[in-house]
């Protein structure tokens, strides 16, 4: 799973808007949703494996943290496209702002 799958997810999402700022114990993260612990556990995993959360164990507890370096690429991409679109609109606002001239 790539990036942009991992933070489709919305559960995922409001995951990683926890432990942005602050590194996160699993069981508080887990009580802040009406899932399942496992189900929570599941998310933070998808999380982990595309690098997007960083896991420290301490005794018993795993604390999970944002690793924001790994959102640099898709910001690249998103602003690429961003970029993109606003080229493509202004060529459209140009070409019709001629046709109305005429």
């Amino acid at each position: 799973m790539d990036t942009l799958q991992a933070i489709a997810e919305p559960h995922r999402r409001e995951i990683l808007a926890l432990v942005w700022d602050d590194e996160m114990a699993a069981g508080e993260i887990a009580s802040r949703f009406d899932l399942t612990f496992g189900a929570v556990s599941q998310h933070l995993g998808v999380l982990r494996e595309t690098g997007l959360v960083s896991v420290r164990r301490d005794g018993n507890r795993r604390w999970y943290k944002a690793e924001k370096q790994q959102l640099g690429p898709l910001r690249q991409l998103l602003e690429a496209m961003w970029a993109d679109s606003l080229e493509r609109l202004a060529h459209a606002v140009e070409r019709d702002t001629v046709e109305d001239s005429k």
